[in-house]
């Protein structure tokens, strides 16, 4: 792999232009948002939590009721 020992800020910075007139920036962002969920839900079902299964805590403000 001796073609990846001359990428350098410059080229990188070549493809991120490409990659943004390509998809445009919406695109860039809708697509990193999904990446951001998909390693939360990697991470939450590697330590065995899922969002049913969250512990549930009490209320801050528990309402009192009149007698």
């Amino acid at each position: 792999m001796g073609f990846l020992k001359d990428f350098g800020l410059p080229e990188l910075l070549i493809i991120l232009v490409l990659v943004v007139l390509l998809f445009g920036v919406g695109r860039i962002s809708k697509v990193a948002g999904e990446l951001g969920k998909g390693i939360r839900s990697f991470k939450s079902g590697i330590s065995g939590k899922d969002e049913d299964e969250k512990e549930e805590t009490p209320e801050e403000n528990p309402t009192i009721e009149p007698k």
